[in-house]
């Protein structure tokens, strides 16, 4: 497999450009481009955005590295909200920077909402990722459902598991909806093995990352409680040919960060977000764990 992480882990520098960078120097030569958050699309939804993308893929090509998957804008597709507009089209031109960067998988999370089974959850999620199959087919980018965790989503019906994840792909039936796993969600649920198994060829993407197993601290393996080798075990049952990517950019905890942060004192802000040169070591510590899980099961690839 080949060792991805998510640009988001140096959501600290505000251009692509630079977050890629510090990818680089960690070791890393696949991307995953984070597209989550507003700031992280607003270049994007500009006129020019088409020539703003070609630059991002002229930069990596520059360094040698290649754009594997994405994740796309955040937000609920369920709540008719005053940023639902904003997050079609955001979601919708994500696809669209997919196709341009050669990127075959990203995530779009799907809705929730209080007060709705099972069949109404599925049929809502439909229509909406129909709403994004256009840009899918014109681009040939599959689109990922993930799986969440009952410490985030409450109340609200939502995948937990890897079966009701292939139950609903079959559901909606489109040969470019498929699946992204989420370990560290996982680890909270308490099962990762039959959930990867059930997935099967549906499965396109991995978000690799830890927790202590109570909330979704997002952390690199062995910093938590997730059981490495059902996840490796599992892969390998199904043949998985996707990338390994991390997805643990929440290592260091900063002052305002989910579900964690900071205890404030006073007006004295000077040690309450983590140096830089912290983000730098654990992505190198982190490209190496990743190597090591890889090599371990013998199928680590350059």
């Amino acid at each position: 497999m080949k060792l991805a992480t998510t640009t988001c882990d140096f959501g600290i520098y505000p251009s692509h450009e630079e977050r890629i960078r510090h990818l680089y120097d960690a070791g890393f030569r696949y991307i995953d481009l984070s597209l989550y958050t507003e700031s992280d699309m607003k270049e994007f939804l500009e006129p020019d955005w088409e020539d703003r993308v070609l630059r991002l893929k002229e930069y990596a090509q520059s360094l040698g590295m290649t754009f594997v998957q994405a994740h796309s804008p955040g937000g609920n597709p369920l709540s008719r909200d005053a940023k639902w507009d904003w997050l079609l089209e955001s979601t919708i031109r994500s696809v669209e920077i997919c196709g341009i960067l050669g990127i075959p998988n990203t995530v779009v999370h799907a809705g929730w909402a209080g007060g709705i089974g099972r069949e109404e959850y599925y049929e809502r999620n439909r229509d909406f990722y129909a709403l994004l199959y256009p840009a899918m087919e014109k681009n040939n980018v599959n689109v990922l459902i993930e799986n969440s965790a009952k410490s985030n989503m409450g109340s609200n019906y939502y995948f937990l598991d890897g079966a009701d994840m292939k139950e609903f792909l079959k559901y909606a039936g489109h040969p470019l909806l498929h699946a992204c796993w989420d370990t560290g969600h996982a680890n909270i649920e308490g099962h990762q093995y039959d959930d990867i198994v059930a997935l099967g060829d549906d499965l396109r993407a991995l978000h690799i990352n830890d927790n202590r197993g109570k909330m979704d601290e997002h952390m690199m393996p062995y910093l938590g409680t997730m059981c490495m080798d059902e996840v490796m075990l599992g892969l390998r049952e199904i043949g998985y040919r996707g990338c390994f990517t991390f997805e643990g950019g929440s290592t260091p905890v900063r002052r305002a960060s989910w579900p964690l942060s900071r205890t404030p004192f006073r007006e004295t802000p000077h040690l309450q977000d983590p140096p830089d040169f912290l983000y730098d070591e654990l992505e190198r510590a982190m490209y190496r764990i990743g190597e090591y899980i890889l090599k371990t099961y013998d199928c680590f690839e350059e």
